[in-house]
């Protein structure tokens, strides 16, 4: 069973609010202490809130085993906060969420603030008699607050409400719900200080959306000096199909197992733009094990593929739409035999268009899609979309629901065609 590691690096008692966990029963951490909670082995969500003078603040979110046997796990600060707090899987620093030096931030964003901003913050934020900066209120009863915070803590912690009820939320704010490397242990970090879990000048870098953008458009700059002849080459004719150019993103899987994997919504390994009716060769590693996809948005179809299997060397792939579908996909073998050529994963034609108004969601970019049938962190499955793809494509070209009943396509020469409609 999963446990709940909780610190608390300050020198006085810290209180928290246990949702979920502990029989939902408060919790008192001593200063300098650890605390250990067990959650159970089946699915479970909760939120673990340190509390300030009875009023909650920054809060710690769990879901053990969730989609794909990940568990997510994110720091929010939309109740307030009064203290500093991180999360993350336990020996998995890239995992980690929150901002380790939140109040201090905050009292510096304060001190640089204008009278009219603060005035504006008025009820929002808290000091004591020397004006130093103690509390802060709920961001979702302030709205004026959430751009003051967003101005120092944008990317690291949960400042809007995100994805949620039909609104697409803040990529910011949505981009916290990235998924875990499979079920661990949760590590929770307090202080006044420094929340970084380990050594007190352990911090963890936050990636910036644009640093991200920047490693995929170096990756891209460098591929672009490759020679065009790429026989045995191992990785993909990668072919626009459609009448608009786009981007498609490659994302490796943080884990693989015995038919399980750790799926990357959030760190693409690199990503080509194509003209319409345009085709490149995109290389890979023979250790690549994961998808491509249009953009970097969510729902979206996938298509899954490894480059080289440990069992028979070859490559395997399919299409999936268990995450959504923003149009049609193919894959098929570049090697010529029965299991290749002769056999063609997915499907062509347009799927979204006479789709019922239920089975549709507008995404975060604008795109009309169809939703999860398996459901994620913004929503549930959506059984409207999966009867749809059902009658209009078929569990044998593409998972729709379940893991068995559809046609994996291998190439012995680890290379596929792949095309995005």
């Amino acid at each position: 069973m999963p446990k709940i590691f909780i610190t608390n690096k300050s020198d006085h008692p810290q209180k928290f609010y246990c949702h979920g966990f502990n029989n939902n029963q408060d919790l008192v951490v001593k200063p300098n202490s650890k605390s250990t909670l067990t959650a159970p082995n089946h699915q479970n969500s909760g939120a673990i809130i340190a509390v300030h003078d009875g009023h909650e603040g920054e809060q710690a979110e769990i879901t053990f085993n969730g989609f794909g046997g990940n568990d997510f796990i994110d720091m929010s600060n939309i109740v307030g906060a009064g203290g500093n707090m991180t999360i993350q899987q336990e020996g998995e620093p890239s995992t980690r969420k929150g901002d380790p030096l939140f109040m201090q931030n905050l009292r510096k964003a304060w001190k640089k603030a204008s009278p009219a901003t603060r005035d504006g913050l008025k009820g929002s934020i808290f000091t004591n008699k020397e004006g130093k900066v103690v509390r802060m209120g709920p961001i979702k009863e302030h709205p004026k607050l959430e751009s003051f915070v967003r101005s120092f803590a944008d990317g690291k912690t949960y400042i809007g409400v995100g994805a949620w009820n039909g609104s697409p939320g803040v990529k910011t704010d949505n981009d916290q719900s990235s998924a875990g490397k499979g079920t661990k242990n949760a590590v929770i970090t307090y202080s006044d200080g420094d929340a970084s879990p380990g050594h007190p000048d352990d911090k963890t870098a936050h990636r910036a959306p644009m640093e991200q953008v920047r490693m995929v458009e170096s990756f891209e700059a460098a591929e672009a000096h490759q020679p065009e002849n790429h026989n045995g080459e191992v990785g993909i004719d990668l072919h626009n199909k459609s009448n608009k150019p786009c981007r498609y993103f490659f994302y490796d899987n943080y884990w693989n197992g015995n038919g399980t994997a750790g799926a990357n919504f959030d760190n693409p390994l690199k990503s080509i733009q194509l003209a319409p009716k345009a085709s490149k060769f995109v290389p890979l590693k023979k250790t690549f094990k994961g998808r491509v996809q249009r953009g970097t948005k969510i729902p979206a179809t996938w298509v899954e593929f490894q480059c080289q299997a440990a069992n028979d060397g070859w490559a395997h792939g399919d299409i999936s739409l268990q995450q959504g579908c923003d149009g049609a996909a193919t894959i098929q073998g570049t090697d010529g035999a029965p299991h290749g050529s002769g056999l063609i994963g997915g499907f062509t034609k347009d799927v979204i268009t006479h789709a019922p108004a239920a089975a549709k969601v507008k995404r975060e970019d604008g795109v009309v899609c169809l939703a999860s049938t398996m459901g994620n962190w913004m929503a549930g499955p959506n059984e409207a979309a999966a009867e749809w793809l059902f009658k209009e494509v078929g569990q044998k070209k593409a998972y729709i629901k379940g893991g068995s009943g559809t046609d994996i396509i291998s190439s012995k020469n680890r290379r596929f065609d792949v095309c995005f409609y």
